[in-house]
């Protein structure tokens, strides 16, 4: 799970002064740094991400910034939800394909991660992961709002893969929610791992293991 097709932040400086008063440019820039923070924050971190860096990223000057956002806690719950809403959107259009059968659709999920980790040469991994790592220093409010994204996440793959059963009953729905919830834990250490080692092979590793686990699985209760 990485943010692969965010396209780059714009480099277009402005310059120093009030905000614009149009409410367009206004909403351009207020997404601009935004998709600053969604670079930053994927590539290093909340703690390391300086706002200064952000600012320069999207082109933006600093006295600008807090016309848009209160603070940097303001700042960082608009990241979050940016983020999670880009990949609710990546999620529904690999796992609701139903032109495939259920297990390749996540298969196509994990070879589009693939090709973006090694697209952006390992440097980004998932921004909800990364903020996971750093609970101590995050602000306490972050807490839910990770964990409701996360759950979002889960319902997507629990529907995607309750569709592999001829006959869903809600014993199958149990057990797919709980794949589901498996699936983010060992994808996430996947990702950083894959990070780490600069390969995609625990992201291989991972998703063939699961998705085996799967295909037994729905064997099973068919």
């Amino acid at each position: 799970m990485n943010p692969t097709t965010l396209p780059p932040a714009p480099h277009k400086v402005r310059g120093r002064g009030r905000p614009p008063k149009d409410i367009s440019e206004q909403q351009d820039i207020r997404h601009q740094l935004i998709q600053a923070g969604i670079i930053a924050l994927t590539e290093k971190g909340f703690g390391a991400s300086g706002l200064d860096d952000i600012l320069r990223g999207a082109g933006v000057a600093k006295g600008s910034f807090y016309h848009y956002f209160e603070n940097k806690e303001d700042f960082g719950f608009a990241v979050i939800r940016g983020y999670a809403c880009y990949f609710d959107a990546k999620l529904a259009r690999w796992l609701n394909d139903d032109t495939y059968p259920p297990v390749q659709r996540l298969r196509h999920f994990v070879e589009d991660a693939k090709t973006g980790i090694i697209r952006f040469d390992y440097t980004r991994g998932c921004l909800i992961g990364n903020l996971g790592q750093e609970l101590a220093i995050l602000p306490t409010s972050f807490h839910q709002e990770l964990r409701a994204v996360l759950a979002g996440w889960e319902c997507r793959v629990a529907t995607c893969l309750t569709a592999a059963f001829d006959t869903p009953s809600p014993a199958c729905g149990h057990i797919c929610q709980r794949w589901a919830e498996f699936f983010w834990i060992g994808w996430e250490g996947a990702i950083l791992r894959a990070r780490l080692e600069r390969s995609v092979r625990p992201m291989s590793l991972f998703s063939e293991i699961f998705l085996e686990m799967v295909e037994a699985g729905c064997d099973l209760k068919g």
